[in-house]
């Protein structure tokens, strides 16, 4: 069973026709197109004080949704947990639990770019301590019991819709978050295909007595573009996506392997990545079908800032030829 899933970074570059305006309305209105056809999750990400306006705010953006669908799982990939205050990360999400009838998961990331801990005041060596510290907290206050906090008594309500809290799982790509993952009793969702991750989860699993745990490993292209024609596609859309992928790239730290993370200098390089699709209806089934179960073949309509008019042509196009076809697959 291939996944499909939507992306919505809500970037507008400066050197591309469309404004951020317009950028937040389409976006929206893919949202809303992929819970009608059945996509599986819907993403937010979060990146702070970026010139095309990356979304700082993925809770805020994650309610919009919630109200503007009816089924489709929202996934917070990641909310940098460190940048914010627990207590009232954990009030924003019960609450939109709520609005969202449980729909809604969050990766919580410790984050890895200086410039945003810079922002925020918070020392970017402690975001791995911090991250467990306040997902601790976090669980906590998800009972809606009072408890000591910081020396002072505090209580979150009301009480999360999920039982026991919000659906939350533990990012990262190295050891030490794998364990912390296990540490937490809570589910992980790496970002990389590291192999000693599964490995490294379920022995501290083991050792802290928690069971039922699990690794979501992403697996899958990262961005789709659907095309009668690949070659005019690429013509119209490589300067998008090339902004897209090297500007991520860069966010990315000395020895960090992010599974999105593609290197390329020029256009032809992207054409040679196997997380770019760029293809023939024909083309695309092939490379969905090449997916391992429960993979994903992720939608990232305006990536870059994307004309929305291309984007369009090629979600219309997926929903006509390719989608039909992959559900008689099963």
């Amino acid at each position: 069973m291939t996944l499909f899933t939507i992306r919505q970074d809500f970037r507008a570059p400066s050197f591309g026709p469309t404004s951020q305006a317009e950028i937040y309305s389409e976006a929206m209105a893919q949202y809303r197109w992929a819970d009608e056809i059945g996509f599986d999750f819907a993403v937010i990400s979060e990146h702070h004080g970026l010139d095309d306006g990356w979304i700082p705010s993925p809770i805020v953006a994650a309610a919009a949704v919630a109200g503007a669908t009816k089924r489709i799982p929202i996934m917070l990939s990641a909310v940098i947990v460190p940048l914010h205050d627990p207590i009232r990360l954990a009030e924003q999400l019960s609450v939109l639990d709520h609005l969202s009838e449980g729909r809604v998961w969050t990766v919580a990331g410790a984050g890895y770019r200086a410039v945003e801990f810079e922002m925020a005041g918070v020392d970017m060596k402690r975001r791995g301590a911090l991250l467990e510290s306040h997902l601790r907290t976090m669980i906590q206050a998800w009972t809606g019991e009072p408890f000591e906090y910081e020396g002072r008594t505090v209580r979150v309500t009301p009480k999360p819709f999920s039982d026991p809290h919000p659906r939350v799982l533990v990012g990262g790509g190295v050891e030490v978050a794998a364990r912390r993952a296990a540490r937490l009793h809570l589910p992980m969702m790496p970002m990389n295909t590291e192999p000693k991750l599964q490995e490294w989860y379920h022995d501290e699993a083991k050792k802290v007595g928690y069971t039922g745990g699990f690794v979501m490993v992403p697996q899958g292209p990262t961005f789709i573009h659907v095309t009668n024609d690949p070659e005019k596609a690429w013509a119209e859309i490589g300067e998008y996506l090339l902004y897209e992928t090297q500007t991520y790239a860069s966010f990315q730290t000395p020895g960090q392997w992010s599974t999105p993370k593609v290197d390329a200098s020029n256009v032809e390089d992207l054409k040679k990545s196997a997380q770019i699709v760029v293809g023939t209806p024909e083309q695309v089934i092939e490379a969905a079908r090449s997916i391992p179960q429960f993979g994903a073949m992720t939608f990232n309509p305006l990536a870059g800032g994307l004309p929305p008019k291309l984007a369009w042509e090629s979600l219309e196009l997926f929903a006509a030829e390719v989608l039909p076809q992959l559900r008689v697959d099963g």
